[in-house]
């Protein structure tokens, strides 16, 4: 029987009891060595860490997660990466089979599909996003980590093929967004002040300016974010290159939250165009003609949403997007025009789907 490939499990960490415990519960298995690089924790992240047979190495913060993650991975010796956050859990359905599927990839990065949380306490399937990361790469191929903050292995000439590439039988649950560990952490300020230093360093990289603009949207800032978000779609356009699908929907997030839907209309038609499957942009869509009392579109838009469905992993997607928020802004505008047997079956196809949607 062929070995199977070994696998270094590489984090960062500060003051982190809270998640990390789960987090390590959750991969310490299915790895051969746990890599952590601590930047500066005083609570019991390390007794944690060690309590699981990790190695810890103490690391000096220099506002670059990228730097740090680079610093742990050359203490790695796997075959193979996975990098993890504190605040996240991998489930792997098939233990022997996953270890198998890394054996005999050709490739040298694999992508993991991942469930990220909003919200309050107790977690909810129903608020959440999900969207895909290339978590697991080969070791020992001059891979690095890019980006101050954001950061993410540069695996260069990998172009991925989400049906082929995507680890079908594990999910990584992230917990960083609910509201609890937002709020606790301060993230958005400290993220927005360290990209702030990144923006005086390299003024010509729009993506700055779309994680900038998320970390307002997520502080509640919408104008803020919204001028963010804008400039980062001019410097996408600018550099000659086309925005990327996550920077129009958040644009259009921020119309609709705030009512501005005679902004966002007709102008989502162009994100449309540039991707048609990304569900969430005619989710956006069906919600502004709903506004605009034009119900019977709205219907249509809604009924293509349900056939778009969620399991597009090359977009960011609002769990809900392609399948019972449909559901349910197809009976409301069934309601509205005064048809209240089919808005009562609508409303049951989303109670089918989600039995919690109040």
């Amino acid at each position: 029987m062929e070995e199977h490939p070994s696998i270094s499990l590489c984090m960062i960490v500060k003051d982190e009891e809270r998640w990390l415990e789960n987090c390590l519960q959750s991969i310490y298995r299915a790895v051969d060595e746990i890599i952590i690089v601590d930047t500066g924790s005083s609570d019991s992240t390390k007794e944690i860490c060690i309590s699981f047979g990790a190695k810890v190495f103490d690391y000096i913060w220099r506002d670059s997660f990228a730097d740090a993650r680079n610093y742990g991975i050359k203490k790695a010796k796997g075959e193979w990466i996975l990098w993890l956050d504190a605040d996240e859990e991998m489930k792997i359905e098939d233990m022997e089979l996953f270890l198998n599927i890394l054996r005999l990839y050709e490739k040298d990065a694999l992508a993991v599909p991942i469930v990220s949380y909003y919200g309050n306490f107790p977690v909810d399937a129903g608020r959440a996003y999900t969207f895909c990361s290339h978590r697991l790469f080969r070791n020992n191929k001059g891979y690095k980590f890019v980006g101050d903050i954001h950061e993410y292995p540069d695996i260069k000439g990998f172009t991925p093929d989400y049906k082929k590439d995507m680890l079908q039988i594990a999910q990584i649950y992230h917990y960083g967004y609910l509201d609890e560990v937002n709020e606790g952490k301060k993230k958005s300020e400290r993220n927005i002040q360290i990209l702030q230093k990144v923006k005086a360093k390299a003024e010509d990289n729009p993506w700055v300016d779309y994680h900038i603009a998320s970390e307002y949207y997520r502080a509640g800032k919408y104008e803020m974010a919204f001028n963010q978000v804008n400039a980062a779609i001019w410097g996408f356009l600018n550099n000659k290159q086309i925005p990327p699908a996550i920077a129009y929907k958040l644009k259009y997030d921020i119309l609709i939250i705030s009512s501005n839907y005679d902004s966002a209309w007709p102008g989502i038609e162009k994100a449309i165009e540039l991707y048609p499957d990304y569900v969430d942009l005619h989710f956006y869509k069906g919600l502004i003609f709903y506004e605009k009392k034009m119900y019977e579109d709205a219907i249509t838009i809604f009924q293509h949403c349900l056939k778009l469905g969620e399991q597009n992993y090359k977009y960011l997607t609002l769990v809900g997007c392609g399948s019972y928020k449909a559901w349910y802004y197809i009976g409301m505008c069934h309601e509205k025009t005064g048809k209240k047997d089919e808005a009562f079956e609508d409303f049951k196809h989303a109670i089918s789907i989600y039995k919690d949607y109040k």
